[in-house]
């Protein structure tokens, strides 16, 4: 199909708002989906071209999943997209992570690592800085809240024990997660991963508020320390 300055000048089956009215948002590709919410493209580049190109590997690297790791300052630079459009990205982005964590919160047992890892993967894997979160939990393993502990490098020297269990006492909690990203990919632990967890779990053995596990999401991967058995000691490299 040649290229065309407006959405009008298309063929009518080839709008993506008409083809959505008439085949239902599932069967539009995802630069299509992006088009309709864009809605206006810019000067010589209809909303289609410009979803195109925001979609495009040599712009964004991992298609539609890196619009997680888009910012205002990084999208107004892109030729097309001013404030109006970048806000209305960022929502979208934001939106879908609230809906990924809510379908995933329907029956959450935070005494299962994988279900925990599930709810906080979208949120947490797409982040670029290091992001420590305590989640403070019932005595039925429900979730009371959760704090950003730290921002940035997950660092024995920054995560005080006191800090967090003062945190749970205020709010009257009987255990804890901790929980953080590791912005690589790669969910495998590092010594101070495995300290602060050795730390945090004897503190809470003396407080009497159990740390009931640490885990560290990755790029569609996570690692549990309890499973992994970092609970007692720093295993032998």
């Amino acid at each position: 199909m040649s290229k065309s300055n407006t959405i009008k000048e298309m063929y009518r089956e080839d709008r993506p708002y008409e083809k959505c009215e008439r085949f239902g948002a599932e069967n539009l590709t995802d630069a299509e989906l992006l088009a309709v919410l864009l809605r206006t493209g810019t000067k010589g580049e209809n909303s289609l071209e410009l979803a195109r190109r925001l979609l495009h590997p040599d712009l964004s690297g991992k298609g539609i999943l890196n619009i997680h790791q888009w910012t205002m300052d990084r999208l107004i630079r892109i030729k097309g997209i001013g404030k109006v459009k970048a806000v209305q990205i960022l929502c979208l982005s934001e939106l879908s992570k609230r809906m990924a964590k809510s379908a995933a919160l329907e029956g959450l047992d935070f005494s299962s690592p994988q279900k925990v890892a599930q709810y906080y993967m979208e949120d947490m894997r797409h982040r670029n800085k290091e992001v420590l979160k305590l989640l403070l939990l019932n005595t039925k393993s429900r979730l009371i809240a959760e704090t950003d502990v730290s921002v940035g490098t997950v660092d024995t020297a920054l995560v005080s024990p006191r800090e967090l269990f003062l945190e749970a006492l205020q709010k009257n909690a009987v255990s804890i997660i901790l929980l953080h990203n590791h912005p690589s990919g790669d969910p495998v632990p590092s010594k101070n991963d495995v300290l602060i967890t050795q730390r945090v779990c004897e503190a809470g053995e003396i407080i009497g508020i159990r740390l009931l596990d640490h885990i560290i999401i990755g790029d569609n991967r996570f690692v549990s320390l309890k499973e992994q058995g970092f609970f007692r000691g720093v295993r032998e490299s």
